[in-house]
């Protein structure tokens, strides 16, 4: 089962009016500042969070008029230091503006006339700790002083939530970790075009705890206290459990690290000999657009997919769970015969 959100939000470039000085660069109004209507992470951005912004302006000739400029959150506003003010003689600024810090994002903002882009970036393998990345385009000049210039930021990534359940009453699923299986994993985003352009890298993304979730019969949800994943859009190419077992080709997939007994407490999954935890995996193939959220919930009721892809090929002959094959059996059923009565005999007895 697939749902999917898209998140939109809003933020104003404001400029208060008042009396100019004499200046032919410069308009010494109140300084250029930011109101944020919008709503960063794997915990996402929202209005109430955005406590931040990077923002570079290029001016009538090209050339940059600031460059990554921070603006925090100061009452409703958002302020720089030092202040910049608007150009007196009323020409366009064109802002590009985003979120979080390029530092925060492991990556290279380059903003000028000619490239516009965060460069080679890539999600942190742990899932807690990556980010929102969010961005506004827009242009406005000494006119907006009142007004204010609208900057309508987006989400630039795609939000990956995972849940679980089982319905089974005769086997208990424990629960201590999801993996995200060989996405692509780098790409380069264009501040101009709000585009991506991606490598061919791929990566796991995995957020593990060690408080287990015992799964029922109502959906629950797995990424933890970190968050659900930020990823980069993209048509995901899914494993092929039936012709490429150990994923060389590296195809998409979820994993879930599981303990599986039957109600009775007779051990399912794993083997002993690997631990008391270990994963178990389904395809996916799904296209994963800018902006929006993914939940994908697994249902454990009648299966338990496949054993981990990436899992080295057992050599414990008490370990039968080998890359690619199914958890779980076929239903166990019975055909039954019930044998006609046999004649055993008539007997009179004296009393």
């Amino acid at each position: 089962m697939k749902q999917k959100l898209f998140f939109l939000a809003v933020a104003s470039l404001a400029m208060a009016s008042c009396s100019q000085d004499e200046s032919t660069d410069i308009n010494r109004g109140n300084a250029i500042d930011f109101r944020a209507a919008l709503g960063t992470r794997a915990v996402e951005t929202t209005t109430a969070n955005l406590d931040k912004i990077i923002v570079t302006a290029i001016n009538k000739t090209a050339s940059n008029y600031f460059t990554d400029a921070e603006f925090t959150k100061n009452d409703a506003f958002f302020t720089s230091t030092p202040a910049y003010y608007w150009p007196s003689d009323g020409s366009d600024l064109s802002f590009y503006a985003y979120s979080p810090a390029a530092s925060d994002l492991g990556a290279t903002v380059t903003i000028n006339s000619t490239t516009k882009t965060l460069a080679d970036f890539s999600p942190k393998a742990n899932i807690g700790e990556q980010k929102d990345f969010v961005t506004a385009n827009a242009t406005g000049n000494k006119n907006n002083e009142t007004t204010g210039v609208a900057l309508l930021f987006k989400h630039q990534l795609s939000q990956i939530e995972i849940k679980a359940k089982n319905g089974n009453e005769g086997y208990v699923y424990k629960v201590t970790g999801v993996r995200i299986g060989q996405p692509v994993s780098k790409g380069t985003f264009d501040f101009g075009t709000s585009g991506w352009t991606l490598t061919q890298d791929k990566a796991n993304y995995l957020a593990e705890y060690n408080q287990a979730i015992t799964l029922g019969a109502d959906a629950q949800g797995l990424m933890g206290d970190g968050g659900n994943a930020m990823l980069l859009p993209q048509q995901l190419t899914a494993w092929d459990a039936d012709t490429d077992a150990s994923n060389a080709n590296k195809g998409a997939y979820l994993a879930v690290k599981v303990n599986i007994t039957t109600k009775d407490g007779a051990r399912v999954y794993p083997a002993e000999s690997v631990g008391e935890f270990d994963w178990v995996a389904v395809a996916i193939n799904t296209k994963w657009e800018v902006g929006q959220k993914y939940i994908y919930t697994l249902d454990f009721s009648d299966g338990a997919g496949k054993v981990d892809p990436e899992k080295p090929t057992p050599t414990d002959p008490n370990d039968p769970f080998k890359p690619g094959e199914d958890i779980l059996g076929s239903p166990i059923t019975f055909t039954v015969t019930v044998d006609e009565w046999t004649d055993g005999g008539a007997e009179d007895i004296s009393m």
